[in-house]
C-alpha cells in the first residue's frame, strides 16, 4: 500500500463508480465493501486513516450492555451478530474479553445475572461465552485489586477486545487488494455539480499541495463528526443532523487491576457505564459522555473529565489511581444523530442514512463494532438510488487483511496477523533495525520502516498514535522517542533534516495534549 502508487491512479483515473470521502471506519467499511462487489473505489482521507474517533474508541467490539439496559434490542441484536462476524473475519485482531462485573447490593448479582444471560441468548452461535454468577471469593480471586469492602459477587461475561487503528489500517489494506484506491492527506475542498446532481469532487493532496478532480456521480460523506460540512457544502443552509459528544479515557499502568480480567461499572454518577480494560500491556479506563459544540480533529479532554474518571474507578479498586499516575489521557468526539434531549448518553449510537437530491449519500452514527452492517447500509442506498448498478454484498465472510486462525494473543506483535513473519523477515536481514524505539514502549525500529513502506505512514504522528500506539500507551516515551521517528520516516521518504525537526516540534505540540494536568 504506496502512497505514491495511489497517486500515479488517480492521476490517470478520471471517473470512478464511487467516491467515498473520509476514512475513519465507516469510510473504509464503504471501500472494503464496495471495492468487493467490483466498483471502481476511490477514498480520500483529509488527514491520515482513522486519525479522529475511529482510533479513539475504549477498544471494544461490543453488543453494547447499556443498550439492552436502555432497552435498544434491536441495536443489541445487531451488534451482537457483528461482534461475531468481526471475530470471524480479523480473527488476529479481535479477541474474546472476559469482564466482571462486580456487586455491592444484594440485589445487583440476580439483576445483572439475568440480564447478561438474555446478553448471551441474543449473541446464539456467534457468542464468546456464557455468562457466571460468582461468589465473593471467586470474584476477588479473579480481580484481586478490587475493593473488598461490602463486595457480595460478580457477574463474568464475555465481549470482545480489538486495537481499532490496526483494524482501520488493515481494512484500508483490504480495500486495495479488491482494487480500491486510497489516499490519506488528500481533502475534498468541494463538491462538483452538473446540472444540481454531484458529478464528483476537488480536491488538494495537502503533502504536495497538488489538485484534482475525480469525477463520479456517487459520493460517499462518510467524515464523522464533520459530516455537516459537507452537507452543507452539497446544500447550503441545511440544517445540521449532529450532535457531538466527547468521551475521554485514562490510561494507567496495569498493575492497578493486577487481572487479564476487565471490570464493568454498571452505573456512574452520570448514568454511564464505566470500563476498566486490560490493553497492550496497560489498563485503558474509559469513558465520559459530554456535549461539545464545534468539530475537532484533536479533541482536548478537561480537568472536570479526567477527575470524574479517577474518582469514579476510585471507589472500585483497593488502590486508587491518581493524576501523577496516568501515562496517556485521550479524547475522541461522538458524531450522534440529533434528539431533542441535552444528555448526549441518552442518544442513539444507531447509524443514519440520508441521501440529498443532488446524490450525495451521507452515513453517520453508528459505532466500531457495527461498521461492515453501515457500508452494507450505505453502498445498498446508493444501489436504490441507482447510483451504482446492484452488485451483493460479500462482506460477512470476507476475511480482514492480515487473518490469521488461532492467533496466540500473548505473543509479540499478534496484531500483525500473516504480516508478522515478513516483518520479522526485515528484522532479519536488517538487524541494525531491531532497536527499541524506546525503553518504556514495545515497539522497535522496525516497526516503523514496515508502516513506512507498507502502511502509508507519513508523519511521525502517524507512526506513533496510529502504526503503533505510543502516543495513548505513554505519552511522554511517546514525545521522547519522537526524534528517533522523525528519523527513520525522513530516510525512508526521502525528507530533508529541516522536515524531521518540523515534525518533532509538530508531533510534541500535540503530545502535551495526551500529558495529564500538572
Amino acid at each position: 500500500m504506496e502512497r505514491s502508487a495511489m497517486l500515479r491512479r488517480l492521476s490517470a483515473e478520471k471517473k470512478w463508480d464511487c467516491i467515498i470521502v473520509g476514512g475513519g471506519a465507516t469510510g473504509l467499511g464503504i471501500a472494503v465493501d464496495a471495492a468487493s462487489r467490483g466498483y471502481s473505489t476511490l477514498l480520500l482521507e483529509a488527514a491520515d486513516f482513522a486519525k479522529g474517533t475511529s482510533s479513539r474508541s475504549t477498544k471494544l467490539v461490543h453488543g453494547g450492555v447499556r443498550y439492552l439496559q436502555q432497552g435498544n434490542v434491536r441495536l443489541v441484536m445487531e451488534a451482537l451478530r457483528e461482534r461475531g462476524l468481526l471475530r470471524q473475519n480479523a480473527p488476529h485482531l479481535v479477541k474474546d474479553q472476559s469482564f466482571v462485573l462486580p456487586n455491592y447490593k444484594w440485589w445487583e448479582g440476580p439483576f445483572y445475572g439475568i440480564g447478561l444471560k438474555i446478553y448471551d441468548w441474543m449473541a446464539g452461535r456467534l457468542g464468546l461465552g456464557p455468562s457466571t454468577l460468582l461468589s465473593r471469593e471467586e470474584t476477588l480471586e479473579l480481580v484481586p485489586t478490587l475493593d473488598p469492602e461490602g463486595l457480595r459477587g460478580g457477574v463474568v461475561y464475555h465481549d470482545g477486545q480489538f486495537d481499532d487503528a490496526r483494524l482501520a489500517i488493515n481494512l484500508a489494506q483490504t480495500a486495495v487488494e479488491h482494487g480500491a484506491c486510497l489516499i490519506n492527506y488528500c481533502r475534498v475542498e468541494s463538491l462538483l455539480k452538473r446540472h444540481q446532481k454531484i458529478a464528483g469532487v476537488r480536491i488538494t493532496d495537502t503533502l504536495s499541495g497538488e489538485t484534482f478532480e475525480p469525477e463520479s456521480s456517487c459520493v460517499f460523506n462518510a467524515t464523522g463528526v464533520f459530516s455537516d460540512r459537507l452537507r452543507q457544502n452539497d446544500q447550503p443552509g441545511k440544517p445540521t443532523l449532529l450532535a457531538l459528544s466527547q468521551g475521554t479515557h485514562l490510561v494507567v499502568d496495569k498493575s492497578f487491576l493486577q487481572s487479564d480480567t476487565a471490570m464493568l461499572i454498571p452505573e456512574t454518577s452520570d448514568g454511564r457505564v464505566l470500563f476498566a480494560v486490560p490493553w497492550h500491556q496497560k489498563l485503558l479506563i474509559g469513558t465520559t459522555d459530554i456535549p461539545v459544540a464545534e468539530a475537532s480533529a484533536e479533541p482536548i479532554p478537561t480537568a472536570e473529565e479526567i477527575g470524574f474518571l479517577i474518582k469514579n474507578i476510585g471507589r472500585y479498586l483497593s488502590r486508587d489511581p491518581g493524576i501523577n499516575d496516568i501515562l496517556s489521557v485521550f479524547s475522541g468526539l461522538r458524531p450522534l444523530v440529533r434528539g431533542n434531549g441535552g444528555n448526549t448518553a441518552g442518544l442513539s449510537r444507531d447509524h443514519f442514512i440520508e441521501c440529498s437530491d443532488s446524490g450525495l449519500i451521507t452515513i453517520t452514527g453508528g459505532k466500531w463494532t457495527t461498521y461492515r452492517k453501515m457500508a452494507e447500509d450505505a453502498v445498498n442506498a446508493a444501489i436504490r438510488a441507482e447510483l451504482l448498478t446492484d452488485s451483493p454484498c460479500i462482506t460477512s465472510t470476507l476475511p480482514v487483511h492480515g487473518a490469521l486462525q488461532n492467533t496466540d494473543f500473548t505473543a509479540a506483535r499478534y496484531y500483525y496477523g500473516s504480516d508478522r513473519e515478513a516483518l520479522e523477515q526485515l528484522e532479519l536481514v536488517n538487524p541494525e533495525l531491531s532497536g527499541m524505539l524506546h525503553p518504556r514502549l514495545p515497539y522497535r525500529h522496525t516497526e516503523i520502516h514496515w508502516a513506512a513502506r507498507k502502511e502509508m505512514c507519513m508523519t511521525v504522528e502517524d507512526a506513533l498514535s496510529r502504526r503503533t500506539r505510543a502516543l495513548l500507551l505513554d505519552a511522554r516515551a511517546a514525545i521522547e522517542a519522537a526524534p528517533a521517528v522523525a528519523a527513520i520516516l525522513a530516510n525512508e521518504h526521502g525528507y530533508p533534516k529541516s522536515w524531521e525537526i518540523t515534525q518533532v516540534e509538530s508531533f510534541t505540540q500535540t503530545a502535551r495534549h495526551y500529558l495529564p494536568p500538572q
